[in-house]
């Protein structure tokens, strides 16, 4: 026996709050936004980086979209059924998609999609393919995904930017990364690209056969790339810019643009990435490879100085590896406060002897640097012998990648479910040189790998829950990484914008339901 989860669009769109409207949309009109940095394609699937996912997923789109309660409504796919097993999705697609290029959309696409191109290219979208025994069409608007076991997270996993519908018609039997229509990308979304003129502009235009009726509402997007934090900030001034998506300016700017005449600002939109800061602390050498050390650099910190000065009081101090926003988070933990005397006893106890080690900062702006630089107070203050080393991005990838750091700012993002973002970080087959996404640290504890693995095939949620409940309690203690920050990712606006964040993914795939009220 099946049981339906969506049976109607227009009942899931009703969850969709923000898309309620005062007055009726607007026709026409094209909004001016910043993209930081330029992107290196367009492509989704062949190119993860977030650039690249905030431009295209305007472009492609997946077989569901996500309300910023994470709940999955219909997108390419109109409505699906799970079997009582929990093996078995079965997604019936929309009837009259067509491609960019006139072609239509069928099964076939998502077959190619699934089971040949994220498999190849696609790291995070392989991660759920694991658990895939078999992708069938059983006809054209018809997709059967069974699994080898249940997969909690597999319903959450069909977002755009993570399971990007691709077309096989014109990359089936090619070589993807030299393909010739990377240059051009064909999706099925409410907009096509139109022109890339590099270090300038990236123009979309309305796609006019968009199947759903009445949408978009805008002619068109373009994504200018102006590579000053001070310039961007004076083109939102100016009024050349309409949207400053999450990131493009810096932090110290935005209680000044936020208070102008006619500009909004949402922290809604980034439910489904969930983005976390954290401390990178190498666990194979020197005094962060000691967790007592690691505990003291947690009590060294002040988190709430840096969630109140350095980032204006948006986002959340966490309780430890699971943010507010993960599934399953427990919060019986006692939380790492500051703490300078603790931080020293710690110390104390493991006789360290004043060894130096550095921080890197990332390398993604001023806010950064300084959140870096306070840093290195706290823990100079508790005697921790300490300084930062500055890197460009490259360099601060080369470094990660060649685990050659002592401590080291990043952010990743969760995903919508432990077994999608978190698990990554902590699992140690996760532990290969040469990237900067994953168990970088060098984490290694076989029960922690049990409890993940165990808990991402665990059904139901309930058995879940108390599996992350137990690897929660051993990560608290033993502090692989250092949990700094929920980041609120704020997004101004011009007020004339309206409805410009109607997902958890925000203007990632936003701006089919934007219009401007001119």
């Amino acid at each position: 026996m099946k049981t339906p989860l969506v049976l109607a669009i227009s009942a899931a769109a009703f969850t969709f709050s923000s898309i309620t409207q005062a007055d009726d949309p607007k026709q026409g009109g094209t909004v001016n936004t910043i993209i930081q940095p330029e992107p290196p394609g367009l492509v989704l699937g062949m190119i993860q980086n977030a650039p690249t996912r905030t431009v295209s997923g305007n472009i492609y789109e997946g077989l569901l979209r996500y309300t910023t309660d994470l709940e999955p409504v219909p997108q390419l796919a109109e409505s699906w059924e799970v079997s009582d097993d929990g093996r078995t999705y079965t997604f019936h697609l929309r009837e009259g998609v067509t491609w960019h290029d006139g072609e239509p959309f069928t099964a076939d696409d998502v077959v190619f999609s699934a089971d040949v191109f994220h498999r190849e290219l696609n790291p995070s979208a392989r991660a759920v393919l694991l658990h895939v025994e078999s992708i069938e069409a059983t006809d054209d608007h018809t997709v059967v995904f069974t699994l080898t076991e249940p997969f909690g997270p597999f319903l959450i996993s069909f977002e755009a930017g993570t399971f990007t519908m691709v077309p096989a018609h014109l990359y089936e039997g090619t070589d993807f990364r030299n393909n010739e229509h990377n240059d051009h990308p064909i999706g099925t979304g409410p907009f096509k690209f139109a022109n890339w003129d590099r270090g300038t502009v990236i123009e979309l235009v309305k796609n006019d056969d968009y199947y759903e009726e009445g949408l978009p509402y805008l002619d068109g997007v373009n994504w200018h790339i102006i590579p000053d934090g001070g310039s961007r900030a004076v083109a939102f001034e100016n009024g050349t810019i309409d949207v400053l998506p999450s990131g493009t300016v810096e932090n110290f700017d935005i209680p000044r643009l936020s208070a102008m005449d006619n500009v909004c600002m949402t922290e809604e939109g980034h439910e489904y990435f969930s983005p976390f800061a954290m401390l990178w602390m190498n666990n194979r050498e020197g005094p962060t490879a000691d967790k007592r050390f690691r505990q003291a650099v947690m009590y060294a910190m002040d988190r709430e100085f840096a969630k109140d000065v350095l980032w204006n009081g948006l986002g959340n101090v966490p309780l430890s590896a699971f943010g507010s926003n993960a599934r399953f988070q427990h919060d019986g933990l006692a939380p790492y406060d500051h703490n300078p005397d603790r931080a020293r006893e710690l110390l104390e106890e493991m006789e360290y002897d004043g060894e130096e080690i550095t921080i890197l900062p990332l390398p993604y702006g001023e806010t950064w640097t300084r959140w870096a630089e306070a840093v290195q107070q706290n823990l100079r203050e508790v005697g921790i012998n300490v300084r930062t080393q500055a890197t460009d991005v490259g360099g601060w990838n080369q470094r990660l990648g060649d685990w050659d750091y002592d401590l080291a700012f990043t952010y990743l993002f969760q995903y919508g479910d432990p077994a999608l973002g978190i698990s990554r970080t902590y699992l140690s087959d996760n532990i290969a040189k040469g990237s900067p996404w994953n168990n970088v640290q060098g984490y290694e504890n076989e029960r922690v790998d049990e409890l993940f693995n165990a808990a991402a095939t665990a059904f139901p949620d309930e058995e879940r829950e108390a599996l992350y409940h137990e690897v929660q309690e051993i990560l608290h203690e033993d502090v692989p990484v250092g949990w700094l920050m929920e980041l609120g990712f704020p997004t101004l606006y011009r007020c004339d914008v309206q409805d410009l964040v109607t997902s958890g993914v925000g203007v990632n795939d936003g701006f089919k339901d934007a219009w401007l009220d001119r």
